[in-house]
């Protein structure tokens, strides 16, 4: 398949509804052609809208400009602008084959029916759905028909694929396998890909970069480890993964906080708490850690236990390890925490 990848630019892109709802602040966006952006954030942050705007669904607000590669989109409609959208619902026409729906978008274009008939089945045996070209979508699992959906966006080539939550619908196994397969897919085509989601997995597994939104604006962009390991904010830290956040009285460059005290990190000085991620924290023997507690709970998850130590009466900290030896609740312990995993944040 020929690479007709876009980069994408987004220059002061807002959205104001005609009721006066502000779905999206003016917002800036760079997207490398061949990149993989995931635009994740809780529902009503505005990142469907921001995918929406890139495909040409949505106008932007007065002033803002849609740019693909060297070329002005903004005032291209959707199919104009050679763009592919895979969705949760599928969206697939119930009354053609599994090979008519991959072969739509080129019958449209007028791609002759040989030429037509090749694509369908390349892509077919890519999207591992080689003999199933004549059934009905009727007859395929949720899997199948979103491997068909895909397909089809892919079809026609586009300069930019966007994908709106595509696995939301699958289980968790299905999903996961999906994923894999989505992430090779773009890799090996090196397709331009805009993935809207809410979960933190799938943004970390498919993601070249991952904008965290909220409240119709950019939080924060990076790339996962970024995001995960250097948040900016308390809101991307507490939205990715689980976060540790101890309140405490600054004293000497150390946070005095329930149950012990931790070291501040340089830029933290006059902090008034300190945050850790479960993975930094190790439980040890009583009074050899930062601080002290008693094991409230344990969670075996198989790759990990998730341990729950409380500190006093209100705070508690959560601990993953992947040691193997047991754990028992009602047990005193020590948590000792990587000073390099400990930081402040502004709210």
């Amino acid at each position: 398949m020929t690479n007709l990848a876009s980069g994408v630019r987004l220059d002061a892109c807002g959205k104001t509804f005609d009721d006066g709802t502000q779905a999206l602040e003016p917002i800036d966006l760079e997207i490398a052609a061949g990149e993989t952006v995931v635009l994740l954030g809780p529902s009503g942050c505005g990142k469907t809208t921001t995918l929406r705007i890139i495909a040409g669904l949505e106008q932007p607000d007065a002033g803002g400009r849609v740019w693909f590669g060297a070329e002005d989109v903004t005032a291209l409609p959707i199919e104009r602008r050679n763009v592919g959208m895979v969705f949760q619902s599928y969206a697939l026409f119930p009354n053609m084959s599994v090979a008519g729906n991959i072969g739509y978008g080129l019958k449209v274009r007028r791609v002759e029916a040989a030429a037509r008939s090749r694509e369908v089945l390349r892509l077919l045996d890519m999207m591992h759905l080689s003999g199933m070209g004549e059934r009905r979508v009727d007859q395929l699992s949720g899997g199948q028909r979103q491997r068909v959906a895909l397909a089809r966006a892919l079809a026609v080539r586009p300069r930019v694929l966007l994908l709106d939550e595509p696995l939301t619908a699958l289980d968790a196994k299905l999903r996961e396998s999906l994923r894999i397969d989505i992430d090779r897919l773009l890799r090996t085509l090196g397709m331009t890909a805009v993935y809207v989601t809410h979960d933190q997995a799938e943004a970390m597994a498919l993601g070249d970069r991952i904008a965290v939104m909220s409240h119709g604006r950019i939080a924060q962009i990076g790339t996962p480890q970024d995001i995960y390991y250097r948040p900016a904010t308390e809101f991307v830290a507490d939205f990715i993964g689980t976060m540790n956040r101890l309140p405490g009285q600054c004293h000497d460059g150390v946070l005095r906080v329930a149950g012990g005290s931790l070291p501040l990190p340089a830029d933290g000085h006059g902090a008034d708490h300190a945050m850790f991620r479960p993975q930094d924290g190790q439980i040890v023997a009583p009074g050899q850690g930062d601080l002290a507690g008693r094991i409230a709970a344990v969670f075996f998850l198989g790759n990990a236990t998730r341990i729950i130590v409380e500190l006093d009466d209100v705070q508690s900290v959560v601990v993953e390890t992947g040691e193997r030896r047991a754990f028992r609740e009602g047990d005193r312990v020590g948590v000792r925490v990587d000073p390099g995993g400990i930081m402040t944040l502004r709210r």
